[in-house]
């Protein structure tokens, strides 16, 4: 079985996700992904960035992310750790801006 190791940016975060499936998104524009491999279940010690992610993506089969947030896609020999992270401020990776919210 195929792993890739997708990292991107959202909402001022970098994402690090496991999947099984990377390809071109029939959507111009966009990365799908689908098959989300987190860690072990039954494992006595858990992790809050992974639990969270995991949490975030419970319902989600498969996800589309914008091919400019994509920062990296590796293929893997075996599954890594999940994380969110904060994007470092000295970078010179700058996400789009959010548009404001209309119901505000």
């Amino acid at each position: 079985m195929d792993i890739y190791r997708i990292t991107f940016i959202n909402q001022g975060k970098v994402y690090t996700l496991y999947a099984e499936n990377v390809r071109q998104a029939s959507l111009p524009g966009f990365v799908e992904i689908d098959g989300l491999i987190f860690g072990e279940t039954s494992s006595v010690v858990i992790d809050p960035s992974e639990d969270r992610l995991k949490t975030e993506f419970q319902s989600v089969s498969r996800s589309l992310i914008p091919m400019q947030a994509v920062t990296r896609i590796d293929q893997m020999e075996k599954r890594g750790q999940c994380e969110i992270t904060e994007l470092d401020g000295l970078t010179n990776v700058t996400p789009f801006p959010i548009p404001p919210d209309p119901k505000s």
